[in-house]
């Protein structure tokens, strides 16, 4: 195992380049706004999941209750990842507009939730059908997202637009600035879906799923099974619903093959049809989608990182009843490329173990449909009329899944442990400077919320004059790059240098930073040093990147602060 931890860290730098790619940031980011709506949604769809499983019966007014919050959450996830894609791509973007060209964020937001529903929502009887306004609408949304950013930045750039009188409002006229975008977006999603709808008779949202549905003709095959469960992974890691894509194409073969070999049960035979639609559910997606029942296992027990024990602690329980979208999008494994082969590779092995267990040591194949939310072990036992040897089949997953998971988790913790060392050791050094600061300025770094701008010491006043040095220290939430802006406004009253400084947090610093002509880099966002040069060498900033050591010791020394940003500049 070491040996493949070692080439998966080889090839880290490759891991991070695609990981940077806006496209894939912009999903990664869209679908991480809409976790409160995921976290909240999965305790109500155990709650109503879970009791049918052991023979309970739920009222049916609470059962309703309990589906209707699902609903119209979870249930219309799609249309907010569109809108929050959107946002996240259009930010981007707009980093790299000229000077002066800006897209409307919140405009592109609104337009892509309307290009999503053109594209995902069949209309019948003068009523939505909305079984792809969940997450089975993932690839419309992120469709309608693409399309309309890409849309506003033609019309921004190009200056497509209906221009205002001075006079009018700023926001009035913004939103007049705005139809023309707003309305060539959506226009070109509503053509996707007349092609869609004109070419193959289905939604847009349907489209893979019919082209895709020849090809599962005699999947019963150990081929055909591995491709299949290997198609169905794959969609999920790109962000698009897996299962809404490939199992609508087999849905006669995955019921029609449970109800024969009950059949054949029943009449005295072995019942060896293992493409039915439980053997998917409990073997190929044990846990979920991705095999990933062990996967909260092995954070949990041989990971270091806290953030991955973190999220196999919240994901364990909701894994084990195969909702594992709070594992797949807080860790993430979704675009995560430390995760794409054995995302891939587990569910491939679990059917074809499976299929062989059937095929060749006889046991049975699966003969009825339980619900989806059974734990797949239980649901194996259970499906195969208790046999013993379908005990022994789940140890074998389960064993098999962590040798193939163990590795790329190890490589990713590593990854995490350091990025989580290096933040450590900035905190013990930042309890080590409090006590020296004064009460005013320990304040200011103690306080370490999410605040977009945080102000130096007031009390530090400098005389401002047409050569003054503005200086941005930036860091992950404001409170260590306090340190250093404390230090350099102390230091510039002290030596009477015309030195202004403000700290910042990254991510919140782009609307910013055009004000500063220098911005410096806490040890901490150190990693984001190539994506920041591309926005400073644009705005003609210097940009400077510190360590852990020289940043605590520019921190304590005000007049030496002062020295090392003026050296900086010349």
């Amino acid at each position: 195992m070491n040996v493949i931890i070692q080439q998966i860290e080889k090839r880290q730098a490759f891991f991070q380049k695609i990981s940077k790619n806006i496209y894939l940031m912009a999903i990664k980011d869209g679908f991480l706004a809409a976790m409160p709506v995921i976290l909240f949604s999965s305790i109500f769809i155990l709650c109503a999941a879970i009791p049918p499983i052991f023979g309970l019966t739920i009222p049916s007014g609470l059962e309703g209750w309990l589906w209707k919050i699902y609903d119209f959450t979870m249930g219309i996830v799609g249309m907010l990842v569109a809108g929050t894609t959107a946002r996240c791509l259009a930010g981007s973007m707009n980093r790299k507009m000229p000077d002066g060209k800006v897209i409307n964020e919140t405009s592109v937001m609104l337009a892509a939730a309307c290009g999503f529903l053109l594209l995902a929502i069949t209309k019948a009887d003068s009523a939505f059908t909305a079984d792809y306004m969940g997450t089975k609408g993932i690839l419309s949304a992120f469709i309608s997202a693409f399309i309309t950013v890409n849309m506003y930045k033609f019309c921004v750039i190009h200056d497509i637009t209906i221009k205002m009188p001075k006079e009018v409002p700023g926001t009035i006229a913004q939103n007049f600035r705005d139809v023309f975008p707003f309305s060539f977006s959506v226009l070109v999603c509503a053509i996707i879906d007349i092609a869609a709808r004109t070419a193959l008779n289905v939604p847009f949202g349907e489209v893979f799923s019919k082209l895709l549905s020849p090809l599962f003709e005699g999947a019963e095959s150990y081929f055909g099974l591995a491709f299949i469960l290997f198609l169905i992974p794959l969609f999920w890691f790109v962000g698009v619903h897996g299962p809404s894509v490939v199992k609508p194409g087999l849905s006669a073969a995955l019921y029609g093959n449970t109800e024969a070999n009950l059949r054949i049960f029943t009449e005295g035979g072995h019942p060896s049809h293992a493409l039915t639609e439980n053997f998917g559910n409990f073997i190929g997606e044990l846990g979920g989608t991705g095999a990933t029942f062990i996967v909260p296992i092995i954070f949990i027990l041989f990971m270091r990182s806290k953030q991955l024990k973190t999220v196999g602690k919240a994901s364990i329980i909701p894994v084990m009843f195969a909702v594992n979208e709070p594992l797949l999008f807080a860790a993430p494994i979704i675009l995560n490329p430390y995760f794409f082969i054995p995302f891939c590779l587990a569910p491939m092995a679990n059917v074809l173990i499976g299929k062989f267990f059937i095929s060749v040591l006889g046991m049975n194949g699966f003969m009825y449909v339980l619900p989806w939310a059974t734990p797949g072990p239980i649901g194996t036992v259970m499906n195969t009329g208790f046999q013993p040897i379908s005990i022994i089949l789940s140890i074998v997953l389960l064993f098999v899944d962590f040798a193939i998971y163990y590795p790329f988790c190890k490589a990713y913790d590593r990854v995490l442990v350091a990025q989580e060392a290096e933040r450590v050791e900035e905190i013990d050094e930042l309890e080590e400077v409090v006590p020296a600061l004064s009460p005013a300025n320990a304040a200011s770094i103690i306080d370490q919320d999410e605040t977009v701008l945080v102000e130096s010491d007031s009390s530090a006043s400098v005389t401002t004059t047409e050569k003054e040095l503005k200086v941005l220290v930036l860091c992950a939430g404001a409170g260590t790059s306090a340190m250093l802006a404390n230090a350099l406004e102390e230091g510039a009253k002290e030596t009477g240098e015309h030195v202004i400084a403000k700290a910042g947090a990254y991510g919140s610093h782009y609307d910013i930073m055009p004000k500063f002509d220098l911005v410096v880099l806490a040890p901490q966002v150190n990693s984001y040093y190539d994506d920041i040069k591309k926005d400073t060498d644009k705005l003609g900033i210097k940009l400077i990147a510190t360590k852990g050591a020289e940043y605590i010791k520019l921190t304590r020394n005000p007049t030496g602060a002062i020295k090392f940003v003026m050296d900086q500049v010349g």
